[in-house]
């Protein structure tokens, strides 16, 4: 039940905008009853939490497979959180997370953290470590833009921004 309060706080939050979010219509919107809903998060603030630690979580666990599938040596970190980029691209910003973040900005605190240990990571995995702060800071950009939805770039720009990431991201030799 747990993750189908997630699942239905998360679509809600898309689909009628973070700042409107409510206990009431996240209940509603799972089918379960206000109190069942309490049971598993005993506030709003609970459920924000958790909406931010699931994001998080999901990010690390397909961030770790597309890492396994660039064979996990030099650089394989790198070049998997660039194809998780792309790959998220077809899919809606995670407009939960920005709610909860609107709604208690100290949640930004673990947010922060692991974009700390994932940067510490790609530099650990990167033969360059310049390169892996650049595709870093140059993903973190778009993603932002895309979130805040003040995306500016048009499609051969955001084509050619990543298609010069990817070039960084190559075996440097």
């Amino acid at each position: 039940m747990r993750g189908k309060i997630l699942s239905a706080a998360a679509a809600l939050a898309r689909d009628i905008g973070p700042g409107n979010l409510s206990l009431d219509a996240v209940a509603s919107r799972a089918g379960v009853s206000k109190g069942g809903l309490l049971y598993h998060f005993p506030s709003k603030s609970k459920l924000l939490q958790a909406l931010v630690e699931q994001h998080l979580s999901e990010f690390d666990a397909a961030l770790n497979e597309k890492e396994k599938a660039h064979g996990g040596g030099s650089n394989s970190l790198v070049a998997a959180y660039l194809d998780l980029f792309v790959a998220e691209q077809a899919l809606p910003p995670p407009t939960g997370v920005l709610a909860a973040l609107a709604e208690n900005p100290e949640l930004l605190v673990p947010v922060s953290r692991f974009k700390r240990r994932l940067l510490d990571r790609l530099k650990a995995n990167a033969k360059d470590e310049n390169r892996a702060l650049a595709v870093f800071l140059a993903l973190e950009g778009m993603r932002s833009l895309r979130l805040f939805e003040t995306d500016i770039l048009t499609p051969a720009e955001r084509e050619a921004v990543l298609g010069f990431l990817a070039m960084l991201t190559a075996d440097p030799g």
